[in-house]
């Protein structure tokens, strides 16, 4: 690859940074198409989540993961679209706000001001709620890895307070930011199944597997205990399987006690050392946890899983090592060039031999994969991510990418020089079918019947446009990215770059 000159990557890198200035408001309005028309058969809304404030009282943050989480509902019926923004009001928004001053420790690097005295020991988690969003059985829920979750009013965003699940979680648990949705679990009828788990790290690490009906109520619970520290972000499900990868980094919690960096700073990868698959049973007539050693890397997201006889397959972005953000280090000044990309690979284990291969799928840098939620845990085809805008190389995510996991075709969309895309977001057709009968993540609102194409949908992803500083709402039809937006709906202001999303079948539309 030919790097572009000088001037155009510190171009890209400056509308890229741009795009982590801090949305202080929140509107709520109708949007217009800016081009194209809203499909109509498209009903439901979209909901992500990400940091909203990247500085705390002109105070700035050292990483957006430690910004205040703020959720965008975009609600669509009839050609229609309507749009609020909200944050989500935690303990530790509203207590800062009030103050007009930091008052805690980001887990990625933020200090108190004061310098290292005034950090030391201080080891408070602040619930910045601001990577994923589930809406099940009614419910809207602001996720964050470390802590509980924050419910929130579905349709007015308001902030309920946190959601321990019915008593499930005592204070302080971590309730994690990537579940995942079995569509048609076979140990409960064939009913939708929500599975997620939560971490609690020491000497060694338990993991607590939770699968949820779909009223929202426990259908099993089993506890792991695996040997050392794991640093786990997401996971991959199958029919019989949760599977996780523990990735080979060793921490390092002194310099965070003592106040010179985040918690999250003490993470460095350890050259040389194999990854570790840890393949957890999700029922307990299936045994117990086995694990396997695989490639070295490191993972933050998974694209799916699948069983295919003795083999199990695990289709993640794979970086060739973890890469943190050191204290002297601004993120929006960071080097996309001297820093491994995330790619696609698929590893392929045999639970009978044990034997591991990992191959690359494609060169492309990308992150944020998703596909057809009918498929998730079974064989597919189509898997759709958030991608770099050249073939290979380290560089922000401006295009929408669709691989062909069957003939190996691709289609990109692209918002290159002046767009940066997020996570695509892949809605079905009303009337077609659903591969595997999978529902929406709201459950109880049955995607189709019986026969159509994976890809028969749309994608959905906020695009910011550093020439305006806006956000848009695009909409691209999944079949066919050539043909360019079906509709861009501009916000008439930008929200910064954001993390997670999800679609709900539910519309929150405004009552007059």
């Amino acid at each position: 690859m030919t790097l572009p000159e000088v001037g155009a990557r510190s171009t890209l890198l400056a509308d890229w940074a741009r795009g982590y200035e801090s949305q202080p408001n929140e509107y709520a309005c109708w949007l217009e198409p800016s081009a194209g028309h809203i499909p109509a058969e498209l009903h439901g809304t979209l909901y992500r989540n990400g940091p909203g404030l990247l500085d705390i009282a002109g105070y700035p943050v050292h990483h957006p993961f430690d910004g205040d989480g703020m959720v965008v509902a975009v609600s669509f019926r009839d050609g229609r679209a309507y749009y609020r923004n909200r944050f989500v009001r935690t303990a530790g928004y509203l207590a800062e706000q009030q103050a007009g001053r930091p008052l805690f420790r980001g887990v990625f690097g933020t200090q108190r001001p004061g310098g290292w005295f005034t950090n030391l020991l201080d080891l408070r988690l602040k619930n910045v709620a601001n990577t994923g969003i589930l809406p099940w059985a009614g419910r809207l829920l602001a996720l964050w890895e470390a802590a509980e979750p924050h419910r929130l009013d579905p349709f007015s965003l308001e902030t309920l307070g946190l959601d321990r699940l019915d008593g499930l979680l005592r204070p302080g648990d971590a309730f994690a930011a990537h579940y995942h949705i079995d569509p048609a679990c076979h140990w409960d009828g064939g009913a939708p199944a929500l599975v997620n788990f939560g971490v609690n790290v020491g000497r060694n690490t338990r993991i607590d597997l939770y699968e949820f009906d779909p009223a929202f109520r426990l259908a099993r619970q089993r506890a792991f205990q695996i040997d050392g520290f794991a640093f786990l972000h997401d996971m991959a499900i199958t029919p019989h399987y949760a599977i996780f990868i523990q990735n080979p980094v060793r921490y390092e919690a002194l310099p965070y006690a003592l106040g010179l960096q985040g918690a999250a700073q003490g993470l460095a990868s350890v050259p040389g050392r194999s990854s570790t698959i840890i393949v957890l049973p999700r029922h307990t007539a299936l045994g117990e946890p086995r694990t396997f050693r695989a490639p070295g890397g490191f993972v933050w997201h998974h694209a799916n899983a699948f069983e295919a006889g003795d083999d199990l397959v695990i289709d993640s972005v794979w970086y060739d090592a973890y890469v943190g953000i050191d204290p002297a280090t601004d993120f929006r000044r960071i080097d996309f060039a001297a820093l491994p990309p995330g790619r696609l690979a698929r590893t392929t284990l045999n639970l009978r031999t044990g034997a591991v291969e990992r191959r690359q799928v494609d060169p492309r840098c990308c992150e944020f994969p998703v596909l057809h939620p009918a498929q998730v845990g079974r064989p597919y085809r189509y898997l759709y991510l958030a991608a770099a805008d050249a073939p290979t190389g380290n560089a922000p995510l401006q295009a929408i990418w669709k691989l062909d996991l069957h003939t190996g075709n691709q289609q990109l969309w692209s918002a290159a020089p002046r767009g940066f895309v997020s996570e695509p977001i892949f809605v079905p057709h009303p009337k077609s079918a659903a591969v595997a009968g999978a529902v929406s993540p709201d459950v109880g609102d049955p995607l189709a019947n019986s026969s159509a194409l994976e890809d028969d949908g749309w994608l959905l992803a906020l695009l910011y446009d550093a020439a305006r500083h806006e956000t848009e709402v695009v909409i691209l039809d999944a079949q066919d990215l050539a043909r360019g937006p079906l509709a861009r709906l501009g916000l008439g202001h930008h929200i910064p770059h954001g993390l997670h999303g999800a679609f709900s079948s539910r519309v929150s539309w405004p009552s007059t």
